[in-house]
């Protein structure tokens, strides 16, 4: 790739993420599918305005790490060892039941073992933010309805992060005894530990050496930095770099320079995080999809069954919120929209040769449609009901 083609392509990535993302959020929308959809415009099954190239891939891998030390930077780690077991059982419920039937449902399509694992894993995690975005808009999210699903969602990744871990080590060749799932599992959680134990021990004297500098820019570099290390770090441990990079942010939260370098990093995080979704659309190819062939309509019926099993999986999670008065039906459809996590899966699959373009597609639709429907969904649900009538069923 020579310099020319690098800074074309980046110009068309960020004018057309800013663009599309702007759009989308006119229409009530959130700006991550305009981005994607961005991608799939000036992508190379589209306009060829964007190259797949080796190293606009490892831009998008750090984009990933990027978000995801960004959300653990949002995440109270306190909050989220208090969530009562209503949350709990919530998130358990709305894990494993899409993800099952999504591997299921994948091996009836005649999906290889790999790739049906990834399918159903991307049907797994729930996207925090267009869940409390949507909540905070319709006046729920201080609701017990609202707390349940917040403390639900962030299980939700937290799991699905574990759980890419296991689907990593899967596709790179490993055998999926109950042993092998079982061991690492085991280490992923131990790694998530060590990393809050040490990092934690790391970040106020780390801090304090930074506030007493005073070259520009310090701090952030140095909350990056801990981002990459600690990425490093779980690439080394054998699990998904963004694991490390989730772990970082949340030992960072903790810290009382939390607010300003989640602020400082909004710039870059608005500089790579679209590089990533951009190359999303980019990757896929919708046009795959025609019903002109026979391939193409067997794909728009495992498109249509899949996004029937996303929405009836996590609407069934509700029933896990017992109690009188409680609206189960708002917490269910509070949980169905997938974001960053089910992309995440979707590039592994991708860049791992696990997923083809069409399957790959598949799964990016999952996650226009389920964030598409979700905010009419409860707009409607809490118009029909005043807050605080529960569901008489």
């Amino acid at each position: 790739m020579t310099l020319q083609t690098l800074l074309i392509s980046l110009i068309v990535i960020w004018v057309s993420a800013k663009l599309l993302g702007e759009l989308a959020e006119r229409l009530k929308l959130p700006a991550v599918l305009g981005e994607i959809l961005a991608g799939a415009i000036v992508g190379s099954h589209a306009l060829g305005l964007v190259p797949q190239h080796e190293f606009l891939q490892l831009l998008a891998e750090v984009g990933v790490i990027v978000l995801l030390f960004e959300v653990g930077l949002q995440t109270d780690l306190i909050g989220l060892l208090r969530v009562g077991p209503k949350s709990l059982v919530v998130a358990l419920v709305g894990v494993a039941l899409p993800m099952a039937s999504g591997y299921l449902l994948g091996l009836v399509f005649h999906l290889s073992f790999s790739a049906a694992l990834l399918v159903g894993a991307a049907l797994s995690a729930t996207s925090i933010a267009i869940s409390s975005r949507t909540l905070s808009d319709l006046g729920a999210l201080e609701s017990e309805e609202g707390r349940i699903v917040l403390g639900a969602a962030v299980l939700d990744d937290v799991l699905g992060l574990m759980i890419l871990s296991v689907v990593v080590a899967v596709v790179s060749g490993q055998a999926a005894t109950p042993l092998f799932i079982g061991m690492t599992t085991l280490r992923a959680v131990l790694f998530i530990v060590v990393a809050l134990v040490g990092g934690h021990l790391l970040a106020k004297p780390l801090l304090r050496l930074v506030d007493s500098m005073t070259v520009r820019g310090a701090l952030v570099v140095a909350a990056l930095v801990f981002a990459m290390v600690f990425a490093l770090l779980s690439d080394r441990a054998g699990l998904a770099p963004i694991i490390g990079a989730f772990a970082a942010g949340v030992v960072l939260a903790r810290t009382h320079r939390a607010k300003f370098i989640e602020e400082r990093l909004r710039p870059i995080a608005s500089i790579f995080i679209p590089i990533f979704f951009v190359s999303v659309g980019a990757s896929v190819d919708f046009t795959a999809l025609s019903p002109v062939t026979p391939q193409g309509r067997l794909m728009l019926l495992f498109t249509a069954a899949i996004i029937v099993v996303a929405f009836a999986g996590k609407l069934a999670c509700g029933l896990g919120a017992w109690g009188k008065g409680m609206r189960r039906g708002l917490i269910g459809m509070a949980m169905v929209p997938r974001g960053e996590v089910g992309l995440v899966f979707a590039q592994v699959g991708l860049t791992r040769g696990v997923l083809d373009s069409q399957t790959a597609a598949v799964v990016v639709i999952m996650v226009f449609v389920t964030a598409l429907v979700t905010p009419l969904g409860l707009s409607l649900m809490l118009r029909r009901r005043p807050p605080g009538e529960g569901d008489r069923e």
